[in-house]
């Protein structure tokens, strides 16, 4: 079976639309959650997610743009973006929004993968470093388990003795491109395919990955998009030039 994993699309409907042109072929979708917030097109891009599959974990921005938590703990510009969101946002979508599932999920597709926002013991928390991977894996039952929220594509392998950062190695930064992991029965993963409408890592083009359980080959993939239709959205709905200009940096 193999599964394309998203995750952090942030309402942008450009990195979206360029993710799932360039996926190869897959059988379900399992989606790491934070679909809405800081991007301009909130409703299109839920529209479109809820047609690609039923494994769609909870993020931190899902709950707070369906007024499900506060803002706090929000900096400025997030919180802008999420009460914008909160506006416009159409009764059906907040209504999905609120009912969608606290991580970790375990697929019915596979009985050896978990999926989740943020860590295995606190769907809120980061997992940055090998010491949150390990507190994080302490609490999972299964060996492979997807995790989003950082927006940094890689994540985490132990064989029980050493620990190991796992980052793709791209050759440039704009083009399509793919990088393999082939995963060790022997070994225990946290696994983040890295953030669809919003990066971090430096390379601003949109990331997601294809798991293959039966070959156990996990490919991180990033794909060029249409940066400017994604800022005009932001801009035309009045959110802060900053989350326009970021979206260039990947940062």
């Amino acid at each position: 079976m193999r599964a394309l994993i998203l995750s952090d699309i942030h309402a942008n409907l450009q990195a979206l639309q360029a993710v799932l042109e360039h996926a190869p072929e897959h059988e379900v979708v399992w989606n790491l959650g934070d679909l809405v917030g800081y991007g301009g097109s909130p409703n299109e891009v839920i529209e479109q997610a809820r047609g690609l599959g039923t494994l769609v974990v909870r993020g931190n921005h899902d709950r707070a743009c369906c007024g499900m938590t506060d803002l706090e703990g929000f900096n400025p510009v997030a919180s802008r973006a999420a009460r914008w969101t909160q506006c416009v946002l159409t009764p059906e979508h907040l209504s999905w929004l609120r009912h969608l599932a606290g991580g970790p999920v375990r697929p019915r597709d596979t009985w050896e993968v978990s999926c989740v926002h943020g860590s295995m013991r606190d769907e809120d928390e980061y997992v940055l470093s090998t010491r949150d991977a390990w507190h994080s894996l302490s609490e999972a039952p299964t060996r492979v388990n997807f995790f989003g929220h950082t927006h940094l594509q890689g994540g985490f392998a132990t064989d029980g003795q050493e620990w190991y950062r796992l980052t793709p190695d791209y050759e440039t930064r704009d083009r399509a491109e793919e990088w393999v992991l082939q995963l060790s029965s022997g070994a225990r993963y946290m696994l983040n395919p890295g953030s669809v409408g919003q990066p971090r890592d430096g390379d601003w083009r949109a990331a997601f990955a294809l798991y293959e359980t039966e070959e156990q080959r996990l490919t991180f993939c990033r794909v060029p998009y249409d940066l400017r239709g994604a800022q005009e959205s932001i801009l035309r709905a009045g959110l802060p030039d900053r989350l326009a200009s970021r979206l260039r940096d990947g940062r």
